[in-house]
């Protein structure tokens, strides 16, 4: 790894690690975290859970759940989308959470426990190597993780390595306009904000074809910064494919 890609990956740990231990949400709660949840019912989810939500949408509903799905989390944060998860896919149903953060990885512990679900495991690693083995889940869910790594093109090809033939792909994400270059969009604002490293829609789109996936989809939902948005994407590993 490169000296500027160890920086943002420092910076990133850096970012979120401190969100975990002061228990903030985003500074703009009108483009990130709890205003993207507002069809969740509060009951279903610890306030301090809610509250502390960082991502761009609600990728449990971007997703479909259903129940005896496996679905893996990535990024899970404080736990808001894996306790979602929990509930949907039943106690057939199992749901990995991952992170490469201790302290979100603590708070995630806590809120599971506050919200009573049985059917998760929380798993210690990054999006660039799940620890998990091939074909071994159903779902694949992430909101506003993927434009922080540095190797996106190693986290679609991971994430098609532990879907299951037919599995689905179904995140929000921070994508921009084409006509961005990487300067332009990161003068809109920095990594570890969810801006400088997000992908354009060809970008993504060709990167989740590279990787495998078929028949992606990258649907806007509303702005962050001029030519970036939220949005949701969605994509699936082809019946009969193999890790």
């Amino acid at each position: 790894m490169t000296v500027e890609r160890e920086d943002l990956v420092e910076q990133v740990r850096a970012h979120y690690a401190a969100k975990a231990t002061t228990c903030c949400g985003p500074s703009d709660v009108t483009v990130f975290g709890v205003a993207r949840y507002a069809d969740v019912n509060p009951d279903e989810v610890p306030g301090q859970a809610l509250l502390a939500s960082l991502g761009c949408g609600n990728p449990t509903a971007v997703a479909a759940l259903g129940p005896g799905d496996r679905v893996l989390d990535l990024g899970c944060g404080a736990g808001l989308d894996v306790i979602l998860s929990a509930r949907r896919v039943g106690t057939t149903g199992k749901v990995y959470g991952l992170d490469f953060l201790d302290e979100m990885l603590s708070r995630a512990r806590e809120n599971v426990a506050l919200a009573g679900v049985h059917n998760v495991e929380l798993l210690k690693g990054t999006i660039e190597a799940i620890p998990l083995p091939s074909d071994s889940v159903d779902v694949a869910i992430s909101n506003c993780v993927i434009n922080l790594s540095v190797d996106k093109q190693e986290v679609f090809r991971e994430l098609f390595r532990v879907l299951r033939a037919g599995g689905r792909l179904g995140v929000s994400d921070v994508v921009a306009d084409d006509r961005l270059s990487p300067a332009e969009r990161a003068r809109r604002g920095g990594h570890a904000d969810c801006i400088a490293g997000a992908l354009s829609f060809t970008e993504y789109r060709e990167g989740l074809l590279q990787a495998g996936f078929v028949e992606p989809t990258i649907e806007a939902t509303h702005p962050v910064a001029d030519g970036m948005h939220g949005a949701i994407v969605r994509a699936v590993k082809p019946a009969g494919c193999c890790g």
